[in-house]
């Protein structure tokens, strides 16, 4: 199912490292040479949680070297800006990327960037290897201990 606001998600123009992405399991191939992922967050560097009229984000301290990814496909560390999520008003969608067309009720988003090559976030968002955001897919299920955490806080940031 497409979600009802986008025609056809997967025509946006804008090159080949754009969102929303379709991945699809038949086209995905193994790249042995991949390193491991390795995440490092300190949950001392999170600032604050704030409402930006449409979602909310967390945001983190990224002015040192505290909290970040390095590895994988990337060339440089990373430092965590913040992460944010994307959910729909149905179980059924809410996901910005999909799985062989298929949706995920909610995907939450960790952004980071590479302070190696660029002085701010700001700069380094407008630059191809700027930024490097990890994706989660969330699917509903029993409680989860640490997401628990922030939704019991989510009650304090009503307004924008």
């Amino acid at each position: 199912a497409v979600h009802p606001l986008w025609q056809s998600p997967l025509t946006i123009p804008g090159g080949t490292r754009q969102s929303p992405i379709n991945i699809q399991w038949r086209d995905s191939v193994y790249d042995p040479f991949l390193k491991p992922l390795k995440i490092s967050y300190d949950p001392t560097t999170c600032l604050h949680i704030w409402n930006n009229g449409y979602s909310f984000l967390v945001e983190f301290d990224d002015s040192t070297d505290k909290s970040v990814i390095v590895g994988g496909p990337l060339e440089n560390q990373y430092r965590l800006k913040q992460f944010h999520f994307h959910w729909g008003a149905i179980n059924d969608w809410g996901s910005e990327h999909t799985v062989d067309s298929k949706f995920y009720p909610a995907e939450l988003h960790l952004v980071h960037w590479n302070a190696v090559e660029y002085p701010s976030f700001e700069e380094a968002v407008m630059e191809g290897n700027g930024l490097a955001v990890i994706g989660v897919f969330l699917k509903l299920g029993a409680q989860h201990e640490g997401l628990q955490t922030l939704v019991d806080a989510l009650p304090a940031v009503r307004h924008k």
